[in-house]
């Protein structure tokens, strides 16, 4: 399954002028032959936006799904996609999924929250593994920190997550996540992981770029540089296989020695 990979802040604030990114990347990665256009961290919204927040804040069924849904349609691919979540009073950092039909198959909080500013703007979720079925392919989604909790990706691993999606806000100086540790969870875990990272200054925020897909072999057949860019790789069933079956972690694990992790 072809898979692009958006780097991009669009336009911090604007819903609209996000969606209008969108758009044009859709229907580059369409052109190009992807069926997955994957989007960072709140990108339907912008990162940095303090009480813009809330306010832009809408039901995971809210408009903005329903215009990224169109977008999807109308370029024949599936997409994922960064936004806050408001659930009554609650606001999530969250990321949903959303087929090349239109149908919303999955829909995540981050669990994870980083820092001050997330904490102070975000409940975190509670449900560390959502999946959904993609081409033939198990999808799953967390978001930017979570990934670096090597709990939370095995977790995927063991409930059979093929491809992850890793919508990311991810800013100096800690490149080294998407430059070595990203590769390393794909690798440990035996599946592909797509990081998609915002780009440039936003706030008090320096984003890094280096969105990157990483296979099962540790190896990045994808990667961004540090400016706006969309990038694309195949995610292989039969690569994957492969690689499980040369390297077992998960069948060599022994769970009785690890209780105490917990």
């Amino acid at each position: 399954m072809r898979t692009a990979l958006l780097q991009s802040s669009g336009r911090p604030g604007s819903v609209e002028g996000n969606l209008k990114v969108l758009d044009e990347a859709a229907a580059s990665a369409a052109a190009a032959g992807a069926a997955l256009l994957a989007a960072p961290e709140m990108f339907l919204t912008g990162y940095a936006i303090g009480d813009d927040i809330a306010r832009l804040a809408e039901e995971a069924d809210g408009e903005g799904a329903d215009a990224v849904a169109e977008i999807a349609v109308r370029h024949g691919l599936a997409v994922a996609y960064g936004y806050p979540e408001r659930s009554g009073d609650t606001v999530f950092n969250s990321a949903q999924l959303i087929s090349a039909d239109g149908t919303r198959l999955a829909n995540y909080r981050k669990t994870h929250l980083f820092g001050c500013f997330e904490r102070d703007h975000f409940t975190p979720g509670e449900q560390p593994v959502v999946q959904a079925e993609l081409g033939g392919l198990r999808v799953g989604l967390m978001i930017c920190y979570d990934v670096e909790f090597p709990e939370n990706v095995r977790a995927h691993a063991l409930a059979g997550t093929d491809l992850l999606l890793v919508p990311t806000a991810q800013m100096h100086p800690f490149q080294f996540v998407a430059e070595s540790l990203v590769p390393v969870r794909a690798w440990e875990n035996q599946m592909y992981v797509a990081y998609v990272n915002r780009v440039g200054q936003e706030g008090e925020f320096d984003f890094v770029g280096l969105s990157v897909l990483a296979g099962p072999d540790g190896v990045a057949s994808a990667r961004a540089g540090r400016g706006a860019d969309l990038v694309l790789a195949d995610v292989d069933p039969a690569f994957l296989a492969a690689s499980r079956e040369a390297n077992p972690y998960l069948e060599d694990r022994r769970p009785g020695l690890y209780g105490s992790l917990v």
